[in-house]
C-alpha cells in the first residue's frame, strides 16, 4: 500500500468515525421549538448574518418581520431588496441613524420605544415564523429601553417564532436568555485603510 493510500484509508475511517458521532447528536437532538439567536461583538457581519436567515425562511414559505432600531437614516441593499415581498416581510425602519449622527438622546429614546410597540405586535403574531430586531442591542446597551419587558415579550412569543438580535454589546441577561450567540470578531476591515462604505458590501 502506497503512502497516499494509506493516507486515504485513514481519511475514511476519521470520517467514519466522525459521521457516527454526527449522526448520534442528530438522532438525540429532537425538540423544536423558536430560538432566540444574538448576533453581537465588533466585527462586520451581524446584521448581514440576520437577513441572511431571512432569505432563507422566506426560501421555506415562512413570513418575516424586521425592525430596525437605529438604521434608518439611508436606504440599504437588503430593505430595498425585501420590500419586493410585502405580503411575506413586514419591514419597519424605525431608527433615524448612528447615535453619534442623531446627537439627540431623548428622540432616540423615544423612537426606539415606537420601535418597539411594532417590535411587540411582531412578537405577538404567530403568523409570522421570524422576526429580526436589527441593532437592538445597541438600544439596550444606551439605555433606550429597558431589558426586563423587552425580554418578557421575547419570552412570551408564539412557540415556534424565532427571534434574531443584532447589534455590538449585547447584554449579559439576553445572552443568558438566548439559545445561539455568535460573537463576530473583527480581525480587519477596509475602513481603517481609508476605504469607504460600498454599495452590496457595507449597506
Amino acid at each position: 500500500m502506497t503512502e497516499s493510500s494509506e493516507r486515504d484509508e485513514r481519511h475514511k475511517a476519521r470520517m467514519q468515525r466522525k459521521k457516527a458521532l454526527v449522526d448520534q447528536k442528530i438522532a438525540e437532538a429532537q425538540e423544536e421549538y423558536g430560538l432566540l439567536l444574538v448576533h453581537t461583538g465588533n466585527g462586520k457581519g451581524k446584521s448581514s448574518s440576520a437577513f441572511g436567515m431571512v432569505a432563507r425562511a422566506l426560501g421555506h414559505g415562512i413570513k418575516v418581520g424586521v425592525v430596525q432600531f437605529i438604521k434608518g437614516a439611508a436606504s440599504t441593499g437588503e430593505e430595498t431588496f425585501f420590500r419586493r415581498f410585502p405580503d411575506e416581510v413586514s419591514y419597519h425602519v424605525m431608527g433615524e441613524g448612528f447615535t453619534w449622527e442623531t446627537q439627540d438622546r431623548q428622540r432616540d429614546i423615544a423612537k426606539a420605544h415606537e420601535a418597539w410597540a411594532v417590535a411587540a405586535e411582531l412578537l405577538a403574531d404567530p403568523s409570522i415564523g421570524l422576526v429580526v430586531l436589527d441593532e437592538l442591542n445597541i438600544a439596550l446597551k444606551y439605555g433606550y429601553l429597558d431589558l426586563d419587558p423587552v425580554l418578557a415579550d421575547i419570552e412570551s412569543r408564539p412557540m415556534l417564532q424565532h427571534v434574531v438580535v443584532t447589534g455590538r454589546g449585547a447584554p449579559p441577561k439576553l445572552i443568558e436568555a438566548a439559545d445561539t450567540v455568535t460573537e463576530m470578531n473583527l480581525v480587519k476591515h477596509a475602513f481603517k485603510a481609508g476605504v469607504k462604505a460600498q454599495k452590496g458590501v457595507e449597506f
